[in-house]
């Protein structure tokens, strides 16, 4: 059995949460192997007929009517009272874990899985044995921040952004328990690190693409909700000078769809892919990207310095509104809420370089450079106070023959996919 035993307590609205469990999950293993053991559970869609529904009802209107989440948020701030010192709905499924697997650290990633879920797994497993840790990844605070991510006895809050980190304090988060720790992304994003030259290279290569042109991303969360069709054509009236990659996430029909577009308009570059691993390459080889505002996706794009056009299409979920309000103070970033709003930009973009070069360097100031294992190091250390554990942790980058390991990303030079 491993010296240390963490929890991740994650739910697939969206896509964001499940990323941050992953990431966590492989940085420990990177870091420590197999003194600690990282079990992460679907805590919502297993756990209770009532929670399921919510999260597929949440996943169904982002797709189709994102307007009607500020209704579903309002609805859902209710489980901050439900849940002040229980588990309301799926306590029997989540008390099953905790005894089964008995774990020294729960970690909370999702704001619906912190009221109640700490103080039944101190009642169950004994406040001594056991710590509790929350990852918010929310960029601002106000409305859209929800009441569900403050649990006052929580043992380490982790917000991404000093504001962010000041909202949760104002809201009942001991400051003395609250950090500033960014991205948390796969340890891959920090290890295949594009140079300008590695850049051209799997442009042409790797995605078939010009190494010059003007690279748009039209990205989408896991789920596939997107607006491709209606931006394209604003791609396509400067096809000689502009380029595209399109990702559709898990929605086969709109990948289908797309590559008949592609077949019809062979006088536009552009690479197309249904899910992808390699969004982190994807932003690198971009000069700008168009995404909702997925708190993940805009994490990755600010730390790539890949410029964000947010898509506002259908109306902006509450949540999405604390990323959009982050990036239009700091940035100055554009929004777009039909084609024409999208055609404005791009036709300014390629009308004024300059207005494009301004563009990047208003959103190139919010960046901040940071160490990725300090987060990893401080949650394991937290498990350790309730593990009675002391783990050596192994170099990152990992080193090689004597020598740390390459940047690269170690297929740039390859055959092209």
């Amino acid at each position: 059995m491993s010296k240390l035993r963490i929890l991740i307590l994650t739910s697939s609205t969206g896509g964001g949460h499940d990323a941050r469990a992953e990431a966590f999950a492989e940085w420990c293993f990177q870091l420590y192997r197999h003194d600690v053991e990282v079990r992460i559970e679907q805590m919502l869609e297993k756990s209770s007929v009532v929670n399921r529904a919510g999260v597929n009802f949440y996943n169904r209107i982002q797709r189709a009517a994102p307007w009607l989440h500020k209704v579903f948020f309002a609805i859902v701030e209710v489980l901050s009272w439900l849940n002040a010192n229980r588990v309301t709905f799926g306590a029997g499924y989540y008390l099953s874990v905790l005894r089964d697997y008995r774990p020294h650290l729960v970690f909370s990633v999702h704001d619906c899985l912190n009221r109640g879920y700490f103080q039944l797994a101190r009642k169950t497993l004994g406040p001594a044995h056991v710590r509790c840790a929350t990852y918010c990844g929310e960029f601002s605070g106000g409305w859209g921040y929800s009441r569900n991510w403050i649990e006052p006895s929580v043992d380490l809050y982790v917000s991404r952004t000093p504001t962010a980190r000041d909202y949760a304090v104002k809201c009942g988060i001991p400051p003395e328990r609250a950090r500033v720790r960014g991205y948390l992304m796969l340890p891959r994003a920090h290890l295949e690190v594009l140079t300008p030259a590695d850049r051209r290279v799997f442009r042409t290569r790797r995605l078939g693409l010009d190494p010059e042109r003007f690279t748009v991303f039209l990205a989408t969360g896991g789920n596939g909700a997107n607006n491709h069709f209606a931006l394209l054509p604003a791609l396509l009236r400067h096809a000689d000078r502009v380029q595209a990659i399109v990702i559709c996430g898990k929605n086969k029909e709109a990948y289908n769809d797309l590559v008949q577009w592609r077949a019809a308009h062979p006088e536009f570059l552009c690479h197309l892919e249904g899910y992808s691993e390699i969004v982190h390459l994807l932003m690198q080889a971009s000069d700008a990207i168009v995404t909702r505002g997925g708190t993940t996706t805009c994490a990755k794009a600010l730390h790539f310095r890949c410029p964000i056009i947010f898509n506002a299409f259908g109306g902006i979920m509450p949540q999405e509104e604390l990323t959009w309000k982050f990036f239009r103070n700091g940035a100055a970033s554009g929004k777009i809420e039909d084609a024409a709003d999208f055609a404005r930009i791009i036709d300014k973009w390629m009308a004024d370089p300059a207005a494009y070069a301004a563009t990047r360097e208003n959103f190139l100031r919010l960046r901040y450079e940071e160490d990725p294992t300090v987060l990893i190091d401080e949650l394991v250390a937290l498990g350790n106070e309730a593990a009675g554990a002391k783990l050596r942790r192994r170099p990152f980058p990992p080193e090689r023959n004597g020598g740390p390991a390459s940047s690269r990303a170690p297929f740039v030079d390859g055959p092209g996919g």
